[in-house]
């Protein structure tokens, strides 16, 4: 378990509570605005083990949580395929904070307002660990990518192009 003194989200508090291991990691931003590629940089770790979390939606109250290597790009038609759905499309950033508590740039997959069904790239499948949001901007969760999937109750699938 991390012992670091760094601000609790709710996807530490969640961690903390499952009794599931991490290490908490900040960096610093300038402009608020950090492509993934360069988080993974400013954190020290290869962009393959740094995750993005991606919102989706299938129509009213259908949502579905995407967790890709941040240098990837979603493929909808194969995450409508993997969440069982004929189309699904990003949910709009306006409605991010609303519907999973977490803002563009710090979305964690860990500790939304519902758990959501959750896919997590397969790339993560045979990696020791991955690195995904705390659930604020400037801060890393680093943990095995099992670990993510019990949290999340998430599910692995090919979800890149």
């Amino acid at each position: 378990m991390a012992k670091q003194k760094l601000a609790k989200t709710n996807a530490v508090r969640l961690l903390d509570q499952k009794k599931i291991a991490y290490n908490l990691m900040e960096y610093t931003i300038e402009d608020n605005r950090l492509d993934g590629v360069t988080v993974a940089q400013k954190v020290g770790h290869p962009a393959s083990h740094v995750f993005k979390t991606l919102v989706t939606t299938a129509g009213a109250g259908k949502f579905f949580v995407f967790v890709i290597p941040v240098a990837e790009e979603l493929n909808l038609k194969a995450c409508a395929k993997a969440a069982g759905e004929k189309k699904i499309e990003m949910l709009h950033v306006k409605d991010l904070l609303a519907t999973t508590g977490y803002i563009r740039g710090g979305c964690s997959p860990v500790g939304m307002k519902k758990l959501f069904p959750t896919f997590i790239d397969e790339s993560a499948k045979n990696l020791e660990y991955i690195l995904v949001s705390a659930g604020k901007i400037g801060m890393q969760i680093q943990l095995n990518p099992s670990d993510l999937i019990k949290v999340t109750q998430g599910k692995f699938a090919s979800l890149t192009i």
